[in-house]
């Protein structure tokens, strides 16, 4: 069975997955912060390189725009953690290794086994307010996008 992308305005699903913090990260322990889901394919391919290179370059932004951003991907958390030791990480990885976020999300590719490379901006009170999935996963938003997205919050 297909899984729909949850529409803006509804609910975040909630997950709780592996970090490479070390502790779990569950999604609504997050109210009260402004939170962007941003699912990745494969932690060292060429996009997700660049697109997680660019938003930790830009994190001071994103800390000062009051959002948690949570990069998510099907890598384990092993890889996830070399992935970010060699490109200095400011963001914690979480691993969706069984694939359950991005099948609620309906970004799972079942076919290939990964997500394609989507973003959800989730409010205060854990509402989806924007969403956008990648018709093509070699593609990505700008921060600047994002960032536009992020203040139309507030």
């Amino acid at each position: 069975m297909p899984h729909t992308v949850p529409p803006v305005g509804a609910e975040a699903p909630d997950f709780t997955l592996a970090s490479t913090s070390g502790q779990p990260v569950t999604l609504s322990s997050l109210r009260g912060k402004k939170v962007l889901l941003a699912f990745f394919p494969l932690a060292f391919t060429s996009t997700c390189t660049a697109e997680l290179c660019d938003m930790r370059d830009d994190w001071d932004q994103f800390a000062d725009a009051d959002t948690v951003v949570l990069p998510i991907s099907v890598d384990s958390t092993a890889s996830l953690g070399e992935f970010k030791r060699k490109f200095d990480m400011k963001a914690d990885m979480v691993s969706d290794f069984k694939r359950d976020a991005a099948r609620a999300y309906g970004v799972l590719l079942e076919d290939r086994f990964f997500s394609t490379r989507a973003y959800f901006l989730i409010d205060r009170t854990g509402r989806i307010r924007w969403e956008h999935v990648e018709a093509n996963p070699s593609h990505k938003r700008s921060n600047a996008e994002l960032f536009e997205q992020i203040r139309a919050l507030d």
